[in-house]
């Protein structure tokens, strides 16, 4: 009984109960998420392909782990803007002026290794994922995410450390 009057006097007293914040628009994420599935399905690269459009000097390879993560291990190659710094200013100085520019992707989710620096993440949270909806949710609609599974100790990889 004493938590439902706690919470009765919390509802009362909380003016915008009911309300979202106007920074936070949950029904807008879902339409985009849901416009976002049919392009992403169609944006998933075999390693090889990925690869070979990395080499591609005006195509972006984005790693958008943590900057932790990405110094103890990245694909050659790449730029590190984790997920979390993603705003419109941080993510023009890292794309450029051109927003159709090509953006390749991966996360931890890519690697059979399941350790360090890439743990397996929950397959409904994969990175890839959260990604892809920002890249385009901020005008950036040419994004392309490696589809296959590797291990970072394969040669073909190019795996490095940011001293290596």
């Amino acid at each position: 009984m004493r938590k439902a009057l706690l919470l009765a006097a919390a509802l009362v007293a909380t003016p915008a109960f009911g309300q979202a914040n106007p920074q936070i628009d949950y029904p807008a994420f879902q339409t985009l998420t849901a416009s976002v599935g049919t392009a992403r399905a169609d944006r998933l690269l075999k390693f090889d392909a990925f690869k070979a459009e990395a080499a591609k000097k005006e195509v972006l390879l984005l790693d958008a782990r943590s900057k932790d993560a990405f110094a103890r291990g990245h694909i050659k190659g790449a730029v590190n803007l984790p997920l979390t710094d993603f705003t419109a200013e941080s993510l023009a100085a890292v794309i450029g002026a051109n927003p159709d520019r090509a953006i390749l992707i991966y996360c931890n989710n890519n690697f059979s290794n399941h350790r360090a620096p890439v743990p397996l993440k929950s397959a409904p949270l994969a990175l890839n994922i959260q990604t892809f909806i920002n890249l385009v949710g901020y005008g950036y609609p040419n994004v392309y995410e490696l589809a296959d599974v590797v291990d970072f100790n394969d040669p073909k990889v190019g795996w490095v450390t940011s001293a290596g």
